[in-house]
């Protein structure tokens, strides 16, 4: 029997348990700060309620139309609706997710924004991506990065689903300080 040393799947339970047991996301107060007007007056109520993201990824990706993107730790939707605006059609955007909660969620709202027919979401962890090899042009994320217990695996598995030429918008939140070791341990933390 292998050992987790790095306690990842015991950290993957304690972020899944934290992210199905909040009744709702950041909402309108949130969203106002990090997506323009024109980018949320677009967009579906449910989407905009589940927003628990950090930043605004898409508005950095430069995505054309046609591209398949990824959207990494897609909640309810917001960033995916976004980027499938954003790529039309003929482009496909899938988000993953470590709840099927969420991902049910997000499915909902991309079909009231009208891009349903563009746009799927899938189950999955970011350390093991439910995708092909070099199968998507964009890859971006959130504020989702950070819940990893293995960053440096999820970081391996965007870069081998992304074709050559392909390209990463991340927004998440950083930390340039040792932690003490009471955040280090906190459930909260590893959470929030």
């Amino acid at each position: 029997m292998t050992r987790d040393l790095m306690y990842q799947d015991e950290i993957r339970g304690i972020v899944r348990d934290a992210y199905a047991a909040i009744p709702s996301g950041a909402g309108a107060v949130v969203a106002e700060r990090l997506y323009s007007p024109e980018v949320l007056d677009e967009m579906p109520s449910e989407a905009v309620e589940w927003a628990l993201g950090v930043g605004d990824p898409v508005a950095g990706a430069d995505l054309g139309t046609g591209e398949t993107v990824l959207d990494l730790g897609c909640g309810g939707g917001i960033d995916a609706i976004f980027a499938a605006r954003a790529v039309g059609a003929a482009g496909q955007v899938i988000g993953v997710d470590l709840l099927e909660e969420m991902c049910e969620r997000a499915r909902a709202a991309a079909a009231r924004a009208g891009v349903a027919g563009w746009t799927e979401f899938r189950p999955g962890a970011i350390e093991g991506i439910p995708l092909p090899d070099e199968s998507v042009d964009v890859v971006v994320s959130n504020g989702v990065l950070n819940l990893s217990a293995r960053k440096s695996r999820a970081l391996a598995e965007i870069f081998r689903v992304l074709r050559p030429g392909g390209r990463i918008s991340i927004t998440d939140l950083v930390v340039d300080d040792e932690l003490p070791p009471e955040v280090l341990t906190s459930e909260a933390a590893w959470a929030g």
